[in-house]
């Protein structure tokens, strides 16, 4: 149906995928409908594919806990026509296309045997600041529960997140370990002015520079380096 393999960016919740899909975005990728909280991944495939498969196999609709467990997946053989139809619905024609979404690292198999030549791209950021931002963002409530800190060996929710971030982190050596084709961008080295990584993923993925990209995500750290230089 699409003959161009897709872009799939990826990433622990609360890393930068979002803004790495929207600079992708930006430089012409098509990602369909992505109209939802501005998060830069297709409504219809969050909502219904993904959603749909979650639930099948009884995992934590927003990859929280209960993960997804690797090895005992079960592989939709329909996968690739499902996505493929919503893009085509969604107004694809030809070119660059992408999906953006953290739980995919969680279920890399399905999507690796649907699309084996995609280019994924693992977004990464400081396990510290990633559980501060699970600690102060209300709908990361997995491990505000004490059963759940208790099932996987934490006394505190701290050390309920710094599980769930090995968890991920444990996907994406398993992706680079199978072959997957990978490229690590980390999104805080922009914050300091560095564009260099963001420089050479457009290359990688053969895609032009756009300036809007700087105009765009400028924006999303000026807090971030104002707390740098008040802290």
């Amino acid at each position: 149906m699409i003959e161009q393999p897709p872009i799939l960016v990826t990433g622990i919740p609360r890393s930068g995928a979002t803004m790495i899909a929207s600079a992708l975005n930006v430089c012409g990728v098509f990602g369909g409908s992505m109209s939802k909280r501005g998060m830069f991944s297709n409504d219809i495939i969050r909502d219904e594919v993904m959603k749909a498969y979650f639930i099948d196999i009884n995992a934590d609709l927003l990859g929280q806990y209960p993960l997804p467990e690797v090895e005992s997946l079960s592989i939709p053989a329909d996968w690739k026509q499902k996505i493929e139809r919503v893009m085509i619905s969604d107004g694809y024609k030809k070119g660059k296309w992408m999906y953006k979404d953290s739980r995919m690292s969680l279920m890399w198999p399905v999507w690796n045997h649907a699309f084996p030549d995609a280019k994924w791209l693992i977004v990464r950021r400081r396990t510290g600041d990633i559980i501060n931002s699970c600690s102060r963002t209300g709908f990361m409530r997995a491990f505000k529960s004490l059963e759940n800190q208790k099932v996987v060996g934490a006394s505190s929710e701290r050390e309920g997140w710094l599980w769930w971030v090995h968890q991920y982190e444990q996907r994406f050596v398993e992706m680079i370990t199978a072959g997957l084709n990978c490229k690590v961008i980390w999104p805080e080295r922009m914050v300091h002015g560095d564009y260099q990584q963001m420089y050479q993923t457009l290359e990688w993925l053969g895609l032009p520079w756009n300036s809007e990209v700087l105009s765009l995500i400028d924006p999303l750290l000026w807090h971030v380096r104002k707390k740098e230089r008040d802290g």
